[in-house]
């Protein structure tokens, strides 16, 4: 019994070994080639001993200033597709969870479907529209687009948070003379945060690397930091390894630490309802 113990606790934690080097590696070996001369980014055999330079952030500074533009346009964009996304989702969750019909039960049914459409689809046909009404290369077309993907899953996880809060509390709520509003406003948001936090977490992370969108509907006002790395790519000067190592260094530290810090969120999240009933 011992011995089938020690085996089974010997291969979890293997496996949550492998786990994480598949998972940290690649962040690793781009915080460290950020670091490296460029000469030892891809030297063979590779050299995990070296002296820290941050000489490529230099250059990436004094070379590439609309990668910080772009940065700017990310965290404007972001911060308003996730206040859109939030309120939208919470506000009909709270429909779906305190009302009943036929129409509603199957228009659920329509937001999973919708969210299951890639989104090339609908970006080509939405492009000439856009451009129609002016909207093309501004920060609040990717708002909305954003926000739009998103909604239809933030409204199905905030239904279950919501079912979870007691219909009681909205009834003695109305009895004192709340209204809708005021019920939602007063006692649903504060009890659902968890889940619009965990709504939050999934827009944020959508939103900040997204790069389809971003690549269609802007060019130049617009720009998200994503596109810029794309540029840095493509240069016709060809690709400096260590600026564009150094670029997504920069990139990628904001929203994993906001991916660390709301841990907690994100798993209720994915795990809201699986233990309903």
């Amino acid at each position: 019994m011992r011995t089938d113990k020690l085996a089974i606790g010997l291969g979890k934690t293997v496996a949550v070994a492998v786990i994480l080097v598949w998972s940290l590696f690649p962040i690793a070996f781009l915080v460290m080639s950020s670091l490296e001369p460029g000469q030892d980014i891809f030297a063979v055999p590779p050299k995990f001993v070296f002296s820290p330079t941050v000489q490529h952030y230099v250059e990436l500074w004094n070379g590439w200033g609309v990668f910080f533009t772009g940065l700017l346009n990310s965290t404007i964009i972001t911060a308003g597709a996730t206040i859109i996304a939030i309120t939208t989702s919470t506000a009909a969750g709270y429909v779906y969870s305190r009302y009943s019909s036929r129409m509603l039960d199957a228009s659920v049914m329509f937001l999973i479907i919708v969210r299951l459409i890639p989104p090339i689809v609908v970006t080509l046909p939405l492009f000439p529209i856009i451009n129609a009404i002016g909207l093309n290369d501004t920060h609040i077309v990717l708002m909305v687009l954003y926000a739009t993907f998103f909604v239809s899953l933030g409204t199905v996880l905030m239904r279950t948070f919501i079912d979870q809060i007691p219909r009681e509390l909205d009834e003695a709520a109305q009895i004192d003379g709340a209204k809708r509003l005021t019920i939602l406003r007063r006692i649903i948001v504060p009890l659902a945060a968890p889940g619009i936090l965990a709504v939050a977490v999934f827009v944020v992370v959508f939103a900040w690397n997204e790069f389809l969108f971003a690549f269609i509907f802007t060019a130049t006002k617009a720009k998200t930091a994503p596109l810029v790395i794309s540029e840095m790519i493509g240069s016709i000067d060809g690709v400096d390894w260590g600026v564009l190592f150094a670029a997504s260094t920069v990139q990628l530290i904001p929203v994993l630490l906001f991916v660390i810090f709301m841990n907690r969120y994100l798993v209720a999240g994915l795990t809201a309802g699986a233990t309903k009933g």
